[in-house]
């Protein structure tokens, strides 16, 4: 396991800090000494800035990420935990159930990603972003998943056209994609990646 790198003086937003994700990354953040702005839609008390928004829309975002370089001081960096899973028959899926899931997994990733590139190229000295995809998506769709495989497919592709855009403007993006995050006290032989192993992930991009 590599050495926990030294984030003193970095400001790094977790959105979906209030959720059993958001904890850990924000936890890891601050031991790595990062100072962190947690955006949730539930008041919480996550990170050394915490900060109430839904980041669904993109005016939302746009104010989310100003309030937490008005908190903290210029984002360094974003890891974007929001997220949610749904599982129906493809024939039993619902327009609305496609697009809540589309909403919160994919177009949220859009636009919070969007604001933090404007805030980034402004400032003129790059920073990171960390998305949350999945293997659903990632590496194959899976039966009654259609809408969740989708969105997480899609976040992969976000990630990769923003790296690939801004890698001369030292603004890299990465997408990290667990099959199954344990958080504890999951059924004896239950296969997965410990959560604790995605934040440090998560801290080292």
């Amino acid at each position: 396991m590599p050495s926990t790198p030294d984030l003193s003086g970095r400001v790094v937003v977790v959105t979906g800090a209030a959720g059993r994700l958001g904890r850990v990354v924000a936890r890891h953040l601050s031991n790595a000494g990062a100072r962190v702005a947690g955006l949730d839609r539930q008041p919480h008390d996550v990170g050394d800035a915490a900060l109430t928004a839904d980041l669904t829309t993109p005016e939302a975002a746009d104010a989310a990420l100003a309030s937490a370089a008005d908190a903290l001081g210029e984002i360094h960096g974003v890891v974007h935990t929001v997220g949610m899973w749904a599982g129906t028959p493809f024939a039993e899926t619902t327009l609305a159930d496609w697009q809540a899931v589309l909403d919160v997994n994919l177009t949220s990733t859009f636009v919070v990603f969007r604001a933090a590139v404007r805030r980034m190229l402004t400032a003129e000295r790059g920073g990171r972003l960390v998305a949350m995809a999945s293997g659903q998506g990632a590496d194959k769709g899976v039966a009654q998943q259609a809408a969740y495989s989708a969105s997480k497919a899609g976040v992969v592709r976000l990630v990769e056209a923003v790296a690939a855009e801004y890698r001369d403007r030292d603004v890299s993006a990465a997408a990290v994609a667990p099959s199954m995050i344990l958080f504890g006290g999951e059924p004896e032989g239950t296969r997965g990646v410990g959560v604790d192993e995605v934040a440090a992930l998560c801290v080292t991009l």
